[in-house]
């Protein structure tokens, strides 16, 4: 059980600011004072939930050079942490090196915890404390927010959000820890080397969901290894043998099984160890764009927006829909352009015969490669703003059609071309051609627009604001006030969904079209290798720090790697049957060929999904972990229900 919160002070001594508040310039002096004082009240006078009114969290106003105070730091105490971790359902590694959610009544029986050691939570994890108490922040019996009328309020409403969508309320974001941010920099990028990444350290600065994308990216990388060094000898050796090929593709689409698998139980491995695997799942609210009608929330019979899932399924299938499919339409008309460009380059080579010429052929696929890559921005923006327009309730669902959107235009805009080569026109030589330029051109236009150009960007804002800070080289002796304003002008990092989606459509390129282009795998690990250095880059000089948000897996990415990879399995099951040696081998009938290439992919589509069976998503030692505290869990359950039937009938 939960200690009360009541003897909390708000004194500290010691104040350590974690999050920055910017509220928007001129924000009345009433709602700055009703805001700060629900941020660092105890308890609201009276009502049964005051619990959930107040944060009791500590805020201190930035002291700017003009006076203007419109930007506070917000910290907590010790003590106050400690019950926030509790709250939040933080799971922490106790003295038998088990792991457990942590309570602060049990605090003694957890690893490394003393009552004057502050350290035992990562800043990331006090910083996602904060941002859980801030966000559930809620109105108690007002109706509007002090001194904005419009800005219509109601019992239970999130306040934050509410100062978020009103305009009041500019950014929150964590502060970076100058000090350790440095260290990282050096054991992660500073130098250098074939190593691994620190994943514990980027964890405890970034929190679980950064480091996991970055481990992903890692094994990614390292699982790519044996595909290039296999890949190699192919390409030198075997160029035009495609019967050579039916072992290389066979060895490629149950690698591409393994590798999957295998990181299902690496991830387990290390979301165990973060205390992320065993958190509980909490209850999701409202998105803060989510609008609608007041109405009761049948399930925690709070009063909250209401809107009609008849409404929502209208603009989807009406509108969104139909929105999607034009999109498609005209990304299927651009490749068809794409196409005449190819034969204009290919008569334009006929005719002439020169090295200029040849260089020609393959400037339509690097137009094209630019173009998909502009289409694929310009149709995320479009497609951010349907999803927000269908007004969907939960942050999950809000995502889920975001990245359904997503990734079926990419998929489309990206590898169409490559299948109308491969199935229609059935151009051999120009499908390695195109799946070479591609891959290679849209390598280097995201490492570009991702990492070097948000990072001269930077470096320009750093030099404008020369006259008020320090030289670069003393950079963690800054003043507090010039951190915060660096820090508040940084770009915000959206998370790892452009992240993933790059490696999704690398693993597409490596995967669909292998025994025509072995060498994918090896231009790929070129590229993760400067992903990873430009990414860490990025994330510690480039962008604002992140709030730290626990995870345990890389979500519905899985799935669309997992369906990636049984969709190359029929590819290259077909161009291995349309090969001339594999058709000599079926002169008489066609009807055979088709059987015996349908019968080969079924086989192997067996073999995937038989290892995938096989091969447990989680290591041994950490089901018996799991199992183990689900019994005590269970027991104390027990135990708890006895005593109190014990309590009644003496009663």
């Amino acid at each position: 059980m939960a200690e009360s919160w009541s003897f909390l002070d708000t004194f500290e001594p010691n104040f350590r600011p974690l999050v920055v508040i910017e509220l928007a310039k001129g924000t009345k002096e009433e709602t700055i004072e009703w805001f700060t004082k629900r941020i660092v009240d105890k308890k609201a006078n009276g009502g049964e939930y005051s619990m959930i009114f107040c944060a009791q969290l500590l805020v201190k106003p930035l002291e700017m050079e003009n006076g203007d105070e419109h930007i506070y730091l917000v910290g907590a105490s010790h003590l106050r942490l400690l019950l926030g971790a509790e709250n939040v359902g933080l799971v922490k590694e106790c003295n038998d090196n088990s792991m457990r959610t942590f309570t602060y009544s049990s605090r003694k029986t957890f690893k490394d915890f003393a009552d004057d050691n502050h350290n035992f939570l990562t800043m990331a994890e006090c910083q996602y404390i904060i941002k859980h108490e801030l966000e559930n922040l809620r109105a108690k019996d007002e109706k509007m927010i002090p001194g904005y009328p419009q800005a219509k309020l109601y019992p239970g409403k999130s306040i934050v959000r509410r100062l978020l969508t009103s305009g009041i309320l500019v950014q929150i974001f964590p502060l970076h820890d100058r000090e350790e941010l440095k260290k990282l920099r050096h054991s992660w990028y500073g130098r250098v080397k074939v190593g691994y990444q620190p994943l514990d350290e980027i964890r405890c600065y970034f929190g679980e969901t950064i480091a996991l994308y970055f481990g992903f990216l890692e094994y990614f990388t390292f699982a790519l290894v044996p595909m290039a060094v296999v890949g190699i000898p192919y390409y030198v050796f075997a160029w035009e043998d495609y019967d050579k090929y039916v072992m290389f593709a066979t060895f490629n689409l149950l690698w591409s099984t393994v590798i999957l698998e295998v990181w299902k139980r690496i991830c387990a491995i290390m979301t165990y160890r973060w205390g992320t695997l065993l958190m509980k799942r909490q209850f999701e609210e409202p998105r803060p764009g989510f609008h609608g009608v007041l109405g009761i929330n049948p399930v925690t019979g709070r009063e909250e927006p209401v809107y009609s899932s008849i409404k929502r399924q209208i603009r989807i299938y009406l509108v969104s829909l139909p929105f999607v499919c034009l999109c498609l339409y005209f990304s299927l008309y651009v490749m068809m352009i794409y196409f005449d460009l190819e034969q204009w380059a290919l008569d334009y080579h006929e005719a002439n015969e020169s090295n200029f010429s040849s260089l020609m052929l393959f400037v339509p696929s690097i137009i094209y490669a630019v173009v998909i890559e502009i289409m694929n921005r310009i149709y995320r923006y479009a497609a951010e703003f349907l999803t927000s327009w269908e007004n969907h309730r939960l942050e999950s669902s809000y995502q889920n059609h975001l990245i359904l959107k997503v990734l079926v235009f990419n998929f489309l805009n990206c590898f169409a071309s490559l299948f109308y080569i491969a199935f229609v026109l059935f151009d051999m030589k120009l499908l390695r051609q195109s799946l070479a330029t591609l891959l290679i051109t849209s390598q280097i236009l995201n490492q570009f627009a991702e990492s070097l150009l948000p990072y001269w960007l930077q470096k320009r804002h750093k030099k404008k604001m020369k006259k008020r800070m320090c030289s670069l080289k003393t950079e963690t002796d800054l003043p507090l006030v010039e951190q915060v304003n660096l820090e508040k002008e940084m770009g915000a990092y959206v998370g790892t969904f452009d992240d993933y989606l790059e490696l999704f459509l690398q693993f597409g390129y490596v995967s669909l079209f292998s025994c025509v282009y072995p060498l994918a795998a090896v231009f790929a690990v070129l590229n993760n290798i400067t992903e990873i250095y430009s990414d860490a880059l990025k994330m510690c000089r480039v962008y604002k720090r992140p709030f730290a948000e626990p995870t345990a897996n890389i979500g519905v990415w899985q799935l669309a790697f997992e369906t990636m990879s049984v969709i190359s399995v029929v590819t290259n099951c077909i161009l291995i049957g349309m090969s001339p040696q594999v058709n000599a081998l079926f002169t008489d009938s066609k009807t055979d060929l088709i059987l015996t290439v349908a019968l080969v992919e079924h086989l192997l589509l067996a073999i995937k999904f038989i290892m995938a069976f096989v091969i447990p998503d989680k290591p041994r030692h950490i089901q018996m972990k799991l199992a183990k505290l689900e019994f005590e869990s269970l027991e104390a359950l027990k135990q708890q229900v006895r005593a109190t039937d014990t309590y009644n009938s003496e009663k």
